[in-house]
């Protein structure tokens, strides 16, 4: 992060890499005490990686949601929810 990406590790933004193959992500987060990695592997399918213009992209925490849901967050749609069951 400090070398590559020219930002601070400690600055308690999430940092989000994801793997060759596009089914693994891992984030970096520093929670005051020292760094934590978080890792999360598809079973199905790939996670949707934006397209970074400069090396890097900043995106809202609800689109971070949808992304680790697997989740197209650049378009999400609304599912039909049924209001009562019987």
């Amino acid at each position: 992060v400090q070398e590559t990406l020219k930002r601070d590790p400690h600055s308690g933004n999430l940092f989000v890499f994801r793997g060759r193959r596009g089914d693994l992500i891992k984030v970096l987060w520093y929670d005051g005490q020292g760094l934590c990695l978080f890792s999360k592997r598809m079973d199905r399918g790939r996670f949707l990686w934006p397209s970074p213009a400069d090396g890097t992209v900043s995106i809202s925490t609800a689109q971070l949601g949808y992304l680790l849901e697997g989740i197209d967050w650049r378009n999400p749609q609304q599912t039909w929810r049924p209001t009562a069951a019987g």
